[in-house]
Formats: C-alpha cells, structure tokens, sequence
C-alpha cells in the first residue's frame, strides 16, 4: 500500500530479497484460500486483494530493471495493481453487510478503471523514476499525484464510515467481519499518520511504514475475515 505525494511518490519498504518474500506470502495466501474455501463472491474479492498486493511487491522488486522489461513497465503495471484495492475493499465491505444497491462500488471501480488506465498507457504519467538500493522513487507528474491522492483516501475513507455506520445495527458475526476490515484499514493508516504527527520531516517515507504492513492486512483477510464469517469450507 501507499500514499501518493504532489510530485512523487516514495517506496522506502525492503530490501529486494523481503520483496519477493512478500510477494511469495501473498500469493501462497491467495492460493491457500483457493484451496481452503469454496468459491463464493467473498473469496473471489480477497484473491483479487491478495494478487493485486503480491502484484505490486513484484513490480517493486523489478521496477530498477527486470526480466527483459524496463522501469517504466514495471511502474505501469505497479500503480495499476494497487488502484484497484480501494474498490475491492469497499466491494468486501457491501459483500460482508449484505447490501445490495452497490451502485457507490461501480463508481469506486469506473474512477479505478479510469486511474488504472492512464497509469498502464498514459506518456505522461510518470516523469521518471530513481533506484537507490533498498528503495525505489517513482515519481509521477503534480497533477496526476493529488488527484490520485484524493482518489486513494477518498474510497478508504468511504469504506471506512460505512463500515462504522452498518455495524451499529448489524449481527454479531457481521459486526466482527466489518471489524476486521476496518482493523486491516487501521494497521497501514494509524501507523503512517503517527509518523508524520512525530516526524513531519520524515513525510517522504511515509509511504514505506504502509508498505510494511500490507502483508499483515493480507493474513487478515484470509485468517480473521474468511473465518469469521463462516465462508463454506472445502471438507
């Protein structure tokens, strides 16, 4: 996960040899609930989740160069991983409390689709890109940073005060998987908003604290969430 900065956007997270670990981890997680579970709209969209993160664990590590595929690609190809996680978590959160007029999860995947576009075939995009051993710069123009920023906090945020909303009412199995949700939200956002409350001269590695703890919203997804609310199991 990331936040976006006007200008640029900074990846401090791990070493090249953590990334791909990662990256294992969640696609072992994501075939892991293939295996466990039946199918069910609810799994589909946490394998979608876990692939989109292992995705972007991937891009990093190859963003510096790569398997006969330059930086630029890889960069293309990270951004449009993690633009989708804010309609899938919002899309979780409608699965999870049952609700069925979703239309505010179609307008979350059309400004997905839309960001998700410009980043795989825009020139403009990215102005350019820095590697610098442990970490990766990616630097996207002005413009594209704050609305994509606004993009990003925008649908986390919504999911979000939903999910505080419905689980004033809902059942107790409902309110614990909304609990759930809401703790993965909590483990990239309350980390990074105390950084930059303390050290507001660290702003440029904000990104890398939400970047060490995705994996753990990935575990659980798969190991709260699923089993909580009782997903159909494989005998």
């Amino acid at each position: 996960m990331l936040i976006p900065r006007p200008g640029r956007t900074t990846f401090f997270c791990f070493s090249p040899p953590v990334m791909i670990a990662t990256f294992a981890i969640e696609i072992l997680l994501a075939v892991y609930t293939l295996w466990r579970y039946k199918m069910s709209p609810l799994v589909r969209l946490v394998v979608a989740a876990l692939v989109a993160l292992a995705t972007f664990q991937l891009s990093e590590y190859f963003v510096c160069g790569g398997v006969g595929m330059d930086a630029l690609w890889w960069s293309r190809l990270g951004y449009a991983s993690i633009t989708i996680l804010p309609p899938l978590g919002l899309h979780i959160l409608f699965v999870i409390a049952n609700r069925k007029n979703r239309r505010l999860v179609w307008a979350a995947y059309g400004t997905a689709i839309a960001f998700g576009s410009y980043f795989l075939f825009a020139n403009q995009a990215f102005s350019g890109h820095e590697c610098a051993g442990n970490y990766v710069i990616f630097q996207l123009t002005a413009a594209a940073s704050v609305l994509y920023s606004l993009y990003y906090y925008g649908w986390l945020l919504a999911a979000i005060s939903l999910g505080l909303h419905w689980r004033r009412t809902a059942k107790p199995l409902v309110r614990r998987g909304i609990a759930g949700l809401i703790a993965g939200y909590a483990v990239f956002l309350v980390p990074t908003s105390l950084v930059v409350i303390l050290h507001p001269d660290a702003m440029d590695g904000v990104p890398s604290v939400m970047c060490g703890f995705a994996v753990i919203f990935a575990f659980i997804l798969v190991f709260h969430l699923l089993p909580v609310l009782r997903t159909k199991r494989r005998p």
